[in-house]
């Protein structure tokens, strides 16, 4: 029995939150659950374009209408716009803006600068039956400045990450596009969950 409550206990990480009152909130999450893993997200530079893309097996089965159907409520539930769906042809398309951070908030950690950024883009998903090619494009990044918004491209982050004019401008922009590659390995990874139906929300045991 001891050994029983000491595994049950160990199944859960309390984490303390500070409220902007002041307030202290403890949470306490279950370590135990099945956290999908990130997809892994590869840059690829066409000439003066650059996107990402990957190609995902889904479990045998699983046909378009399904892949469709899927998609299509894992976006709606993260607050993408749909531009264009034809289910016929397995195709759909979606965008969105999210508002990201180079650096990373850690709980109880403050040394690090809040670096705020925008981004805006649009996901293609392609869908064939047991399968589906999603391409994340049109990635547009807006940076706060003194004078305004700085607004790049994909394209142009990457030739400052690349070929920057200085160290700085090279971490900076290299910052940038790690923020944003996390952002959408885990957004891909979700998504592949939620397709092949995996996600705990979707388990038949309880």
């Amino acid at each position: 029995m001891k050994a029983l409550l000491i595994g049950i206990s160990l199944a859960f990480i309390t984490i303390t939150c500070y409220a902007q009152d002041g307030t202290v909130k403890t949470y306490q999450v279950n370590s135990s659950i099945p956290v999908p893993q990130g997809d892994s997200v590869k840059l690829t530079i066409d000439g003066t374009s650059a996107y990402y893309q990957n190609t995902v097996k889904v479990d045998t089965g699983i046909g378009i209408s399904l892949i469709y159907l899927r998609t299509l409520q894992f976006m709606a539930a993260k607050n993408f716009q749909q531009t264009y769906g034809y289910e016929q042809e397995g195709k759909e398309i979606f965008t969105s803006t999210q508002d990201l951070n180079t650096n990373p908030f850690t709980i109880g950690n403050y040394s690090d600068n809040i670096d705020p950024f925008t981004v805006q883009f649009a996901v293609t998903v392609d869908m064939k039956k047991e399968r589906y090619r999603y391409t994340i494009h049109n990635v547009t990044f807006y940076r706060p400045t003194e004078t305004g918004n700085l607004r790049m491209s994909l394209y142009e982050v990457y030739l400052r990450a690349t070929n920057g004019d200085s160290r700085s401008i090279k971490r900076d922009s290299k910052k940038v596009l790690d923020a944003f590659e996390k952002y959408i390995s885990s957004l891909t990874a979700e998504l592949r969950e939620s397709v092949n139906h995996k996600a705990n929300i979707y388990s038949t045991k309880f």
